[in-house]
């Protein structure tokens, strides 16, 4: 791997030297000559240009990116038709982030159509820690190449409007066929039925697995192990920096035995020939729903006020509180089956609040409970577990007016097309175009209502401030409807008495 290769003894003298006086930087054992060399490649300049240019083009990029392409912007057929070294600039989506350091940040990022793999990229602390999963971002860089992995160098970037979360392509049946291979190469894959073979150290010992490629490192190295399907063997990496010692694949791989049947996902990295990353290592065939996890079909038969569990993606969430030294906080979560599981204050600790990010899975256990129609989950605890889901918006328009159909979509993330703005009365039956709170007493923070039209059919639909609040997009949009214009409209369907959608995203209608 780029990062584990032997340099000259004058790079080695002036990375160590880097590395005495940055204790805490996790790449400072990072002793190769391309990271040193991309390293000088963004210099001070660029990097404080780079930084300062996400940190102010987040709204900006937000707005003005849309979903449109910008000038210049590459489509992936582009991108890999590009000459190396050629200045390139695309948009993509975060899958994974595997280190920060020194104001430099390497990503696996991956939109519809291929991967890039963002090496050393310029990126401020803050803005890391934005970078979340399925977060979109347009990327300006050089096209480049190392041991035969295409990646992107000396790169800027800023976020964009937009999610997109891969789901794993499987390349069991041409692990064979290199060339078909690196048409995915960088991409989020799985491998079906491996069986594990012995991989052996630098001193001919043979082992399930090994610290480091020849078995030089310990706990906290890359690890390294072979498997094999249908004859084809290859050897694949848990990266430590993307995967370390406390997830579940680096103690999974740990535990390998020669000749057990496995199953995984990872990104499809190269280093002289295929080289996988992986991220998920589970017994081959090995059924996704633990002991007692419900269908969805099975929690919605389950009566209330009874224990369920469910796993379940978590897709957004309200506020975190603490009542009597207890953190709580509510989730809007989906799977890729159309199931959708409304979390209510739910414990967490900040920290585990912090960490459930948009497409994180978790394992949840509570009591299904009821409220004005509202069916959700109360009283719950949660792990989290392997696996990714964001959902796309699921269109319910013409659904409007059969109650029971969208029952069916409850707590679903959804849109609304083509929704005419109505005035709404306050509680002295003055018309508005929105009120804070239901009836117009509230102020700026409170939730705000709004009414819509479609179809002769009308809906009172509410901007949650918990989950959207001032200075949110959705939240100053609403402030600045208009009465009989047209809008679409993304959010959750929650339920009050009825349909009554939590909105997420109100865009108006331009006419063509």
């Amino acid at each position: 791997m780029k990062k584990k290769i032997t340099v000259l003894a004058l790079v080695s003298a002036l990375i160590v030297s880097a590395a005495a006086c940055n204790g805490n930087n996790p790449a400072a054992a990072t002793t190769t000559a391309a990271a040193a060399t991309t390293t000088t490649a963004a210099d001070t300049t660029t990097t404080t240009e780079a930084a300062a240019t996400t940190e102010t083009n987040e709204t900006a990029g937000t707005e003005a990116g849309g979903n449109e392409t910008a000038t210049g912007v590459m489509s992936y057929a582009e991108y890999a038709a590009a000459p190396i070294d050629s200045p390139v600039t695309v948009e993509t989506y975060v899958q994974a982030k595997q280190s920060w350091w020194e104001d430099k940040a390497t990503v696996y990022t991956q939109d519809e159509d291929g991967a890039y793999f963002l090496y050393n990229m310029a990126c401020s602390q803050a803005d890391y820690e934005k970078l979340t999963p399925g977060t979109k971002i347009r990327v300006s860089g050089f096209k480049s190449e190392w041991s035969g992995e295409i990646e992107i160098t000396d790169a800027t970037f800023e976020i964009i409007e937009g999610s997109f979360i891969a789901e794993p392509l499987d390349v069991t049946d041409i692990l064979s066929q290199e060339d078909a291979l690196l048409k995915h190469q960088n991409e989020y894959v799985s491998f079906k039925n491996m069986k594990v073979k012995p991989i052996t150290d630098a001193d001919g010992v043979e082992h399930a697995f090994l610290y480091n490629w020849d078995g030089s490192g310990d706990v906290g190295s890359d690890l390294y192990f072979k498997v094999v399907n249908n004859s084809y063997t290859l050897t694949f990496t848990v990266e430590s920096y993307l995967c370390g010692p406390d997830t579940d694949v680096y103690k999974a791989v740990q535990n390998l035995k020669v000749d057990e049947m496995i199953d995984m996902e990872g990104f499809l990295y190269w280093y002289n020939g295929v080289n996988p990353h992986i991220t998920s290592v589970t017994p081959a065939g090995a059924s996704s729903e633990a002991a007692g996890v419900m269908s969805f079909e099975e929690f919605k038969a389950a009566d209330l006020d009874t224990q369920v569990t469910v796993e379940t993606c978590v897709q957004a969430k309200q506020g975190w509180w603490e009542e009597n030294g207890v953190g709580k906080a509510s989730f809007y979560t989906q799977n890729e089956d159309h199931s959708a599981y409304f979390l209510y204050n739910m414990p967490c600790t900040i920290d585990e609040y912090n960490a459930l990010t948009p497409g994180t899975k978790i394992r949840v256990t509570g009591y299904k409970a009821e409220w004005s129609g509202e069916v959700e989950i109360t009283d719950a605890a949660f792990e989290v577990i392997d696996g990714t889901f964001i959902a796309p918006a699921e269109d319910v328009t013409e659904l409007l007016g059969d109650e029971a159909k969208l029952a069916e979509h409850m707590n679903e993330f959804v849109t609304f097309k083509n929704i005419k703005i109505l005035p709404i009365l306050d509680a002295d039956g003055v018309e508005h175009p929105f009120l804070y709170n239901w009836d117009g007493s509230g102020e700026e923070g409170s939730d705000l209502y709004f009414k819509g039209v479609n179809n002769s059919y009308t809906y009172t639909f509410t901007v949650e401030s918990y989950l959207c609040g001032p200075g949110t997009e959705v939240y100053e949009a609403v402030k600045n409807l208009q009465v009989n214009s047209m809008y679409d409209l993304e959010g959750f369907l929650y339920w009050y008495n009825g349909a009554n959608p939590h909105i997420t995203s109100v865009k108006q209608v331009t006419a063509e």
